[in-house]
């Protein structure tokens, strides 16, 4: 079976970057920790960032109560208090908003630090440290992971802390799978390859933004060259990663599969339709910049597969690169590989 192999350390790294709030000095220690699984990892991830959420404080947001009173709180629940009348309770049935930290947010950290407390291979220390942390969950549900919808949820002003901690509770839960027999819940030893791609996707943008401030990197909407500028029922074109020096453009899609290449009748090749895409990305967009040099990269996670591309073509006047990222080396070369894609392609002449 092909897999992508990569290094535990390099994930948490790769958090870093997409979640700077990892870079926090809470979470210095982690940099320096050796982990064996990707359990422990995300378990000391969640037991430091649920901590430092504990002392600021839980989220907390207004849900509506019906609840039968001997004095009027809120407004009177008339069909409530007429059947309390006819019962001859003398109580009134009262409807209020009350602040509660039984929302989903916390619902969500609580189910999950549940789920890592229940695993044989998560450390004794992290276990602890979460165990003491529930105490304080007390009036917090637990829900079915599995119902979740996470795209629907949203961070506003007071839930920024948890965006990253919500986002490491998705990732544990799309790597979870159901033992065979109990039913109970057992974590897979990898994270869903879907969601290994957005983290891979936004790692890459993210380094660029933070290791190189003179590149305008970006996630950038790509404008069709149109004649007439009809364009209707046309698809959007959304570039994982774009970015821009003075004279240059170079427009990466991040590839994140379980087989890097295709096989057509014993024969591979590159992924046709990511081929295409990029091509129809770079094309675009040079029609529209034609004062700058538009070159376009797939930047594939390495796979354990014998043929790894490693190549350059000229595409109608446009450099069209097929490249892979080893994530199972140390991080500093990884970064090396990175600096080196933006100095080759941008010129080293940042605006």
């Amino acid at each position: 079976m092909i897999k992508n192999h990569i290094l535990i350390k390099n994930i948490y790294y790769m958090l870093s970057y997409a979640f700077t709030s990892l870079t926090r000095k809470e979470y210095e220690s982690l940099a320096s920790e050796e982990f064996d699984n990707i359990h422990n990892l995300f378990a000391a991830i969640l037991a430091k960032g649920i901590g430092r959420q504990l002392k600021q404080g839980l989220y907390r947001e207004y849900q509506s109560r019906t609840v039968e009173l001997s004095a009027l709180r809120g407004k009177v629940d008339i069909k409530g208090s007429m059947n309390n009348l006819i019962m001859r309770k003398r109580r009134l049935s009262c409807e209020f908003d009350e602040l509660s930290e039984n929302n989903i947010y916390n619902q969500i950290l609580k189910t999950t630090a549940y789920m890592l407390i229940k695993q044989p291979d998560v450390a004794r220390k992290y276990k602890d440290t979460l165990k003491k942390e529930m105490l304080l969950f007390s009036d917090v549900d637990t829900l079915d992971l599995k119902s979740v919808k996470w795209n629907s949820l949203r961070f506003h002003r007071n839930l920024i802390s948890y965006r990253m901690l919500i986002s490491i509770c998705q990732l544990i839960t799309q790597g979870m799978l159901l033992s065979e027999g109990q039913g109970s819940c057992k974590m897979a030893s990898f994270i869903d390859n879907r969601e290994m791609s957005h983290l891979y996707e936004k790692f890459i943008l993210e380094y660029y933004r933070k290791e190189h401030p003179d590149i305008k990197a970006s996630a950038s909407y790509i404008p069709w060259a149109l004649d007439d500028g009809v364009g209707t029922l046309l698809p959007a074109m959304h570039s994982d990663i774009t970015l821009r020096s003075k004279n240059h453009v170079l427009i990466i899609d991040a590839k994140y599969y379980s087989h890097t290449m295709q096989g057509w009748f014993g024969s591979e090749s590159i992924h046709s339709g990511n081929l295409y895409q990029i091509f129809t990305y770079v094309k675009n967009t040079q029609t529209c910049n034609p004062d700058k040099t538009v070159s376009g990269m797939l930047l594939y996670a390495r796979t354990d597969e014998t043929l790894q591309p490693d190549n350059s073509y000229q595409m109608s006047g446009n450099r069209i690169s097929v490249k892979t990222l080893d994530l199972n080396r140390d991080f500093k070369e990884i970064a090396k590989q990175l600096d080196c894609i933006a100095e080759e392609y941008l010129g080293g002449v940042y605006e």
